[in-house]
C-alpha cells in the first residue's frame, strides 16, 4: 500500500437543492459514501459488519441523523477512499455508488482530501522528522509532503461531477448534499497544530480549493452543499471549542482521528445536516 494511503487509513483512527419530489419519511433509504470524514474515523465503535479497515463509527454524523429521523442508513464511507473510489470498486470493496438504488431517497458525501493528500500534507506539517506517529493499529513515521499534481485538482472535479449524475440517474428522487470538509487550519498556530505560518497559509489555500471544486460540482449537478468550512470557522483544534483533533506532541487516541472531526465536529454536522433537510 501507498505510504499515502497507509497514511489515510491510519488517520482514519485520513448550495441548489436537488429536486427530490418528497420529504423524508420514516423508513427512507439514506447511503452515506466518502472518506474517513464521512466515517467518523476515531470517534467511537464500529458498527457491526462494517469492514475494519474502514473504520466507521456508531456515532458518525449519518448514524446520529439516521437515529434523529429514522433513516434506513448504509453506511460504504472508507477510510482512505478517494473519489474514484466511490466510481469505482476498491480491492475487495465494492463501488461505494453501487449502494445507491433506485429508492434512495438522501445521499451525503464527504470526499476529496485524499485525492489531493491534504490529511497527509496536516500530517507532514504537524510533526517533526524522525517522529513516530501512532494511530490505532499503525506506527509510522512522520512523512515528508506529499506533492500533487495540478491535474489531481481537475480530476476530482470531474469525479464529483461524475458522482452527482450517476445518483442522479440510479435515484431520481434522492436528495444529494456534499458535505463541506470542516475548517482545520487555525488562524493562530498552538501546540495543536505546530505549523509555520507559511505552512498554514499553503494548507488554507488547498482547504479554499477543496471547498470551491466542491461547491461547484455540486451548483453544477444540482446537489446541495453543506458548508460545514463555514460553519466551524472557530471551532478548529486551537480553539476553546473544537470540532475536529490536531496532531499534538503528547497525541491521545481518545481524542479521535489527528486532523478528523471529533465527537463534537460529528454532532455539528449532524445538527445542520437535520436543519438543511428541514428546510427542503
Amino acid at each position: 500500500m501507498k505510504l499515502r494511503y497507509l497514511l489515510a487509513a491510519a488517520f482514519a483512527l485520513a448550495g441548489c437543492a436537488h429536486a427530490g419530489s418528497h420529504q423524508l419519511a420514516s423508513g427512507a433509504r439514506y447511503v452515506n459514501m466518502g472518506s474517513s470524514f464521512a466515517a467518523g474515523a476515531g470517534t467511537g465503535p464500529a458498527p457491526a459488519g462494517s469492514p475494519a479497515r474502514c473504520y466507521q463509527s456508531t456515532v458518525n454524523y449519518a448514524h446520529l441523523l439516521a437515529e434523529r429521523l429514522d433513516l434506513a442508513l448504509t453506511d460504504v464511507s472508507c477510510g482512505g477512499a478517494t473519489s474514484a473510489h466511490i466510481l469505482n470498486a476498491w480491492n475487495e470493496l465494492p463501488a461505494q455508488i453501487e449502494a445507491v438504488a433506485s429508492d434512495t431517497k438522501l445521499v451525503t458525501i464527504t470526499v476529496g482530501g485524499n485525492d489531493i493528500a491534504f490529511a497527509g500534507n496536516l500530517t507532514a506539517a504537524s510533526c517533526e522528522q524522525g517522529e513516530t506517529i501512532r494511530v490505532a493499529t499503525f506506527a509510522v513515521p512522520c512523512p515528508a509532503r506529499f506533492p500533487v499534481a495540478e491535474e489531481a485538482y481537475a480530476n476530482l472535479e470531474r469525479n464529483l461531477r461524475e458522482i452527482a449524475q450517476q445518483i442522479s440517474a440510479r435515484a431520481p428522487d434522492a436528495k444529494i448534499v456534499f458535505i463541506q470538509y470542516v475548517t482545520l487550519v487555525p488562524q493562530t498556530q498552538c501546540a495543536q497544530s505546530r505549523f509555520t505560518e507559511e505552512e498554514a497559509a499553503e494548507l488554507r489555500l488547498v482547504a479554499r480549493r477543496l471547498a470551491d471544486i466542491t461547491s461547484r460540482a455540486a451548483a453544477e449537478s444540482g446537489a446541495s452543499v453543506l458548508r460545514m468550512d463555514e460553519v466551524s470557522r472557530g471551532h478548529t483544534p486551537c480553539d476553546a471549542d473544537p470540532w475536529s483533533t490536531g496532531l499534538p506532541r503528547d497525541y491521545d487516541e481518545s481524542l479521535g482521528a489527528p486532523w478528523h472531526p471529533n465527537r463534537a465536529g460529528m454532532v455539528a454536522i449532524a445538527d445542520q445536516l437535520q436543519r438543511l433537510l428541514a428546510h427542503r
